[in-house]
């Protein structure tokens, strides 16, 4: 430990890069995910997908993604455990991102939709059980994590089906369901905002340095989300019915409408996972530099210093950008036919899901909750409306994802101990 806290900088910089190359994973395979449902409804090209994702992913890690990062940082593993021997705390952390960051990397590449959740929580966990001592991990807190892996997409799929449900009601099953598409979409779109804004301003803007009373954050989520639906009611002016397209698919004009909707669902959706994931990747991270700045000291609570939410910021982005079109199309596209009004409740449903387990520092996995929305979504129409083959194929990436983080975490974490010395 003495030559680590000697050339604190060097190590440092080593797990910036390592944190960097897990985030750059999530952007490349996560952000693609949240993405897709956009691109497969036909609501947004790729591009304007990666250009939409790119600003309020960012915005969603720098903003609220420290609430998560704690608890990913000391949830898992004990810290009085590591107070013996603290660099073993940092090879565990370091080993982790390189393992969930390759891992990532190779599911990227061959267009499999994993869980980065479950990337760094099985290298973490798989790391330290066998490097170190089981005793290290929080057994209890992960029991809570894997719980959360089946609620989340259950409550995703419940809110999804329960908006595609309202979507059919109110809209699609009327006499003039175009008129009352521009009647009742700007309240989604309201919606939306609300509670985008409201979860911004009672968790992620105490990162730089803002506080609001109860009464003042409820303020001003309802002006973001009226400011939003009057946007949204603005845009929608615009759009007129086209009675040629409606004569072969009798919703032609209304999908119009609500491919407006997906753009803010998007922006939701991309805020909603940025919040969430960016913690896989700077939560290991965190504990790094918490580590050495407290001259071998392992803290059971640090500031989260705003640097590295801005490595993970960057890195989210700049992973979607080069590699996310190659998954993008897995979700959008294969599990179930997906509208802009279907696609809409999905991605309101996910994100909806994934901020308030944000909001309470609980880090669920978005894959899972976007496919759980998707399954919502399709369920609606019946279970044959399902590409069940499909599902399977991503229930095994899932599976497997677990023990290649574990694999590959226990093998880096030797390789530093023999590195840097036990």
């Amino acid at each position: 430990m003495e030559w680590m806290l000697a050339h604190t900088h060097t190590i440092l910089i080593i797990a910036a890069m390592a944190g960097f190359f897990m985030a750059w994973g999530v952007g490349a395979n996560d952000v693609a995910n949240a993405m897709g449902t956009s691109v497969g409804a036909g609501a947004l090209t790729v591009k304007q997908a990666v250009m939409i994702a790119i600003v309020f992913e960012f915005a969603g890690a720098y903003l609220a993604g420290g609430e998560v990062t704690d608890t990913i940082r000391k949830g898992i593993i004990e810290p009085s455990v590591f107070v013996e021997a603290p660099h073993y705390l940092i090879y565990t952390m370091l080993a982790s991102l390189l393992a969930a960051g390759i891992w990532l990397l190779i599911a990227s590449a061959s267009g499999w939709p994993v869980s980065t959740t479950h990337s760094i929580v099985g290298a973490i966990v798989g790391c330290v059980a066998i490097g170190i001592s089981a005793d290290a991990v929080n057994w209890g807190k992960v029991g809570n994590i894997v719980t959360s892996w089946v609620t989340s997409p259950l409550l995703a799929g419940v809110i999804s089906f329960s908006l595609i449900k309202s979507v059919q009601r109110l809209i699609l099953d009327t006499d003039d369901p175009f008129e009352r598409a521009k009647k009742y979409v700007p309240f989604y779109m309201f919606l939306t905002g609300f509670i985008m804004a409201l979860v911004t301003v009672t968790k992620g803007l105490k990162h730089v340095g803002f506080s609001f009373t109860i009464l003042e954050n409820l303020g001003i989520a309802v002006t973001a989300g009226t400011v939003v639906a009057l946007i949204g009611a603005a845009m929608l002016s615009r759009i007129q019915p086209d009675p040629e397209a409606d004569r072969s698919f009798r919703f032609s004009s209304v999908e119009k409408i609500f491919a407006v909707l997906m753009i803010f669902t998007a922006c939701a959706m991309a805020f909603a996972h940025g919040s969430n994931d960016v913690a896989n990747a700077v939560g290991p991270l965190a504990a790094i530099y918490s580590t050495l700045q407290n001259a071998g000291a392992v803290a059971s609570k640090s500031a989260m210093p705003h640097w590295i939410l801005l490595i993970g910021g960057i890195g989210i982005v700049t992973g979607l950008a080069f590699f996310g079109a190659r998954v993008m199309a897995t979700v959008g596209k294969k599990i179930t036919e997906l509208t802009p009004s279907r696609g809409f409740a999905a991605e309101l449903g996910a994100g909806t899901t994934v901020v308030l387990a944000s909001s309470i520092g609980m880090p669920i996995s978005t894959t899972h909750t976007l496919v759980g929305a998707i399954l919502g979504v399709g369920m609606a129409r019946g279970i044959g409306s399902l590409n069940l083959r499909v599902i399977g194929t991503i229930f095994t990436s899932w599976v497997v994802t677990l023990p290649a983080g574990a694999l590959l975490a226990i093998l880096f974490f030797y390789f530093f101990k023999g590195l840097f010395g036990a």
